[in-house]
């Protein structure tokens, strides 16, 4: 595990994935487990208990998988979808003991998702104990694949303690024939997740404007990336008034990091923007002291965007991809901005600021105008931005907001990779409350209704006219603060950059 020095410079944790076209000798091999028609769900109520659950264990012929049955019901192994049991491998199982995971109700269509889930639960329960074979469904290997590597994820640890000695884990997976390259395509996928995962747990006096900076051109060159980074003096010269005024009460000075991945003349431009606060106080109106340390997570839309952009590069994505990230710290000090200034935002825009916890939307305001410059087809703009979003959709949850047709479109995708984004409205009658008497805005409305659709209404102001464009509220969904469960770990959960790959995948495809 990295040490303070080395986490901002590691790669993102994850088991090696290897693709194979027959059962090989592993340590531990995994199998699904399903309850049937007359078989309760572990617990869950209904069925017969007493019914064997059915083994869904490709590879692997009937006697084997009987017997595996038998084990299974042994035991009382859940079926419940990502629970796990470890057994000892019966005979004829190319491995030392086995994990059974559940998959639901045989009854029931096993989706992408549940393979995903389940996939990552069962890799979770494999780690440290070497080699592990996966045996869930060869013709879906990019699902089992993506699941396992995302499961297979160890959060980054700043230590003292030496853990080379730590076994190193890796994950074969079952696949028909020429499925090799949708395992090498999930592995891709898994490890800029693991990024954003990583960015988004890093300690804040550790990552921190500059520093983030540094970190994702290092990546983005490595990627083969253009760059761009704006520090406080190119800012100031620039206009940023928002990026400025949020990041002026911090000794660690803003940044704007400006990311591009070119496809071919004449193919579409695709704008990202991500909120980079990488610590949020709440400034000058602090938040309360409990639970503040979790607002390390608050750069999470930035992770995710830089991840992205990244991914569409190693990807070779057809389509021109510009991430636009503005970073900032949020402190309260002698140089903070206050509740009553006016700002004027980056392209003349005037702001009147009534409270300071309301950062986010600042910062991207001037993001996306200077983004817009760009003259992209389609904008998609991401944000750990209200704790409004928790209350309306809980935790899992994105609220998409933008114009209509492009919003429905970026939440039909979400929910397609397991990302769950529900569309949610503008409403008109919410955007009288962002008027102001002494500027053209204020940064919040001076009541509590509707505050995720309030600050996409802010955000509406900054888009130019003629671009498609999304809004991705991952308030909740970019941090677990929970169990890990499935393929999400707790900390930093990637979300949305599964999402925002389908998008421009999509993007290039249809346009």
């Amino acid at each position: 595990m990295p040490t303070a020095q080395s986490i901002l410079t590691h790669s993102p944790d994850l088991a090696a994935i290897e693709a194979v076209t027959t059962p090989v000798e592993s340590e531990v091999v995994v199998v699904g487990i399903a309850a049937g028609a007359d078989r309760g769900n572990g617990g869950d109520g209904g069925g017969d208990p007493d019914a064997a659950p059915v083994v869904v264990a490709p590879g692997l012929d009937g006697e084997v998988t009987a017997a595996l049955a038998t084990l299974s019901h042994s035991v009382g192994a859940a079926t419940k979808v990502g629970s796990t049991t470890r057994v000892p491998a019966p005979e004829g199982v190319p491995g030392r003991s086995v994990v059974l995971v559940g998959l639901g109700s045989s009854d029931d269509a096993v989706d992408d998702e549940t393979l995903r889930r389940a996939a990552g639960a069962a890799a979770r329960a494999c780690r440290g104990l070497g080699a592990t074979l996966i045996l869930l469904d060869a013709e879906r290997a990019e699902a089992v694949a993506l699941g396992a590597a995302l499961g297979s994820f160890r959060p980054a640890k700043v230590t003292a303690k030496d853990d080379d000695d730590e076994k190193s884990d890796s994950v074969r997976v079952l696949v028909a024939e020429g499925g090799a390259d949708a395992v090498t395509r999930a592995a891709i996928i898994a490890e800029c997740v693991g990024l954003a995962r990583d960015l988004v747990n890093t300690p804040p006096n550790l990552l921190f404007p500059g520093s983030f900076a540094d970190r994702a051109a290092e990546l983005a060159a490595a990627a083969g990336l253009e760059v761009e980074i704006m520090d406080e003096s190119a800012l100031a010269d620039g206009g940023y008034g928002g990026i400025l005024a949020v990041g002026g009460g911090s000794s660690r000075g803003p940044r704007l990091v400006r990311l591009t991945h070119r496809g071919a003349e004449g193919r579409p431009t695709v704008a990202l923007v991500g909120k980079g606060v990488t610590f949020d106080t709440g400034g000058i109106s602090i938040k309360p002291a409990a639970g503040m340390e979790q607002m390390t997570m608050d750069m999470g839309g930035a992770a995710a965007v830089v991840a992205t952009v990244i991914l569409a590069a190693r990807l070779a994505l057809d389509l021109t991809v510009v991430a636009t990230v503005p970073m900032a710290e949020n402190m309260p000090s002698s140089t903070a901005y206050r509740p009553g200034d006016v700002l004027t935002m980056y392209g003349g825009t005037t702001v009147e600021v009534q409270n300071t916890d309301a950062e986010g939307r600042l910062i991207l305001a001037d993001a996306i105008v200077r983004a817009c410059q760009d003259s992209p087809s389609h904008l998609i703009d991401t944000a750990t931005l209200t704790g409004a979003q928790m209350v309306a959709l809980g935790k899992k949850s994105p609220g998409v907001m933008g114009t209509e047709e492009f919003r429905d479109r970026v939440a039909e995708l979400s929910r397609g990779v397991g990302e769950s984004g529900w569309p949610m409205p503008l409403p008109e009658e919410l955007r009288d409350g962002l008027d102001s008497e002494v500027a053209d805005l204020t940064n919040v409305t001076p009541h509590r209704w509707g505050g995720m659709l309030s600050a996409g209404l802010f955000l509406k102001e900054f888009v130019a006219e003629g671009v498609e464009w999304a809004h991705i509220d991952v308030a909740g969904p970019a941090y677990n603060d929970g169990g890990a469960e499935g393929y999400l770990p707790k900390g930093g959960t990637g979300v949305p950059v599964r999402t925002m790959l389908a998008v421009l995948e999509d993007i290039a495809s249809a346009g």
